[in-house]
């Protein structure tokens, strides 16, 4: 179940917040929301729900014993690590593994084809990020199994992140409040990632999905447009189901933190990957990157250890070679920022060396990306190559015209414009001004909340970027 369905929006929802609300007490509402996630998660993979519940138990045992048993916590630690990431390896990778073997081998293992359960990378970070943070103090840690498997499993970022720690959410799950204000945001929020993710991201990304899944690349100008509308796509698709999810534990009282801070107006790779999934990025810097040395052993190791945790975060997005290189590719350029062969400090101290530093950053982006949507490696390098030439399609100029409607044409601008920092700025300039703070911003709602009702009752493309993961 996906939050941009109907079904989402019109019975579960709805139903789950009502019923919510009138229960009495912290603590059945947290016991009706524990199970409602699990049904939630159980929405059409309910084979795999035992696996789900199962790494949760393995987390909590591993801080009860980790409470306990101070003098073992290595051993305890170690255990609980081999055990979340075998599920997780076991599902994701196994078959990619068989793969491997039998291009190098030249054998013909059978692959397992084990459908992928839903949300296994965020949950199983968000296990492990509760079992280290428990080994490193143990009073972050719960006797409570309803609170832990509220926090493993609560629905609105189970499936795709944000990533949460638990003592970023220990004390709202015994006590929050549920003011009308902070619902009104909640809603407008929703409503925000809503119209991201149906009226943007779904646009973008049919074009994108026309380019690529037709070998349209072939002409120049149609790659560029494809690959431009990917990357539209994947920002727009999962920064809209981040607001969404951050709308609904507003919603019901959570407060969860932001993981996108306008990403493409970065203007150097270190800084995109501050601000794109901030979640993620921020748990493999505590849980990989710092163990590993961080940046506190030279320039050199620093970059070594960049490239490790790069590899990982590729990696963690797929079982295929092309996120690996791009994993790849982002840790060597940030990593040749770091140590100043890619002078981003020197040229951001004038206008003209700020706007190189954007075009670098988004044309870096862009190839990237390619080879992240691309099927293969060498799907990848023909379309990057198809970029950079001059050939085109007999119907190339029909294509580009039939894909560039008028409605595609004012939605990539205005994806564009709202991609950058203008309405972060413009909402700092009109801050606390009544324009912001009356009845426009809730009726600009209601026009959103029309519109994406609308998208979705003509049952069109609306697929969904991250469930693969």
């Amino acid at each position: 179940m996906v939050f941009s369905s109907a079904v989402f929006l019109f019975i579960f929802l709805p139903t789950v917040f009502l019923i919510y609300r009138v229960l009495p007490g912290m603590r059945s509402r947290n016991m009706f929301l524990a199970c409602a996630s699990v049904v939630f998660f159980s929405f059409g993979q309910l084979v795999y729900v035992p696996i789900f519940l199962g790494s949760v138990l393995i987390n909590y045992i591993s801080g009860l014993l980790l409470m306990k048993h101070l003098g073992r916590k290595r051993l305890i630690l170690a255990a609980a690590v081999i055990l979340n990431l075998g599920i997780l390896c076991f599902f994701k990778y196994t078959d990619f593994i068989i793969g491997n073997i039998n291009a190098v081998a030249g054998s013909d293992i059978d692959r397992l084809g084990l459908a992928l359960p839903i949300g296994i990378s965020f949950y199983t970070f968000q296990g492990l990020s509760y079992t280290i943070d428990v080994s490193r103090d143990p009073s972050e840690g719960t006797k409570s199994f309803s609170k832990l498997l509220l926090y493993i499993s609560f629905f609105p970022q189970l499936i795709a992140g944000p990533i949460v720690k638990y003592h970023d959410i220990s004390l709202q799950i015994d006590e929050r409040t549920l003011s009308p204000e902070e619902t009104a945001n909640g809603i407008r929020r929703f409503i925000a990632g809503l119209s991201k993710k149906l009226l943007i991201a779904n646009a973008a990304g049919y074009i994108a999905d026309r380019v690529f899944n037709n070998s349209l690349f072939a002409d120049h100008r149609l790659a560029w447009l494809g690959a431009v509308c990917y990357m539209i796509q994947i920002y727009y698709d999962f920064s809209g189901y981040s607001d969404m999810a951050i709308g609904i534990g507003h919603m019901f009282g959570f407060t969860i933190h932001e993981n996108f801070l306008h990403p493409y107006g970065a203007d150097s790779m270190t800084v995109f990957w501050r601000r794109w999934h901030i979640s993620l990025s921020t748990w493999f810097r505590e849980y990989l990157y710092i163990p590993l040395g961080g940046n506190r052993r030279g320039k050199l190791r620093t970059a070594i250890n960049r490239i490790i945790v790069f590899f990982c975060t590729g990696l963690w997005h797929g079982a295929n070679w092309t996120f690996v290189v791009w994993g790849l590719g982002h840790g060597l350029l940030t990593s040749l920022e770091n140590l100043g062969i890619i002078p981003v400090k020197k040229l951001q101290k004038n206008l003209l060396g700020r706007i190189l530093c954007r075009i670098y950053v988004l044309l870096a982006v862009t190839l990237l990306f390619v080879i992240f949507r691309a099927d293969s490696l060498s799907v990848s390098w023909q379309y990057i190559s198809a970029m950079f030439s001059c050939g085109t399609l007999t119907n190339g100029a029909y294509t580009l015209a039939t894909l560039l409607s008028p409605a595609a044409c004012v939605t990539l601008a205005f994806a564009v414009i709202l991609a950058g920092n203008i309405p972060e700025a413009v909402s700092q300039r009109l801050g606390g001004t009544k324009l912001l703070s009356g009845a426009i911003p809730y009726c600009i709602s209601v026009v959103l909340l029309a519109l994406c009702i609308m998208s979705l009752s003509g049952g069109g493309f609306n697929p969904f970027i991250y469930f693969q993961f």
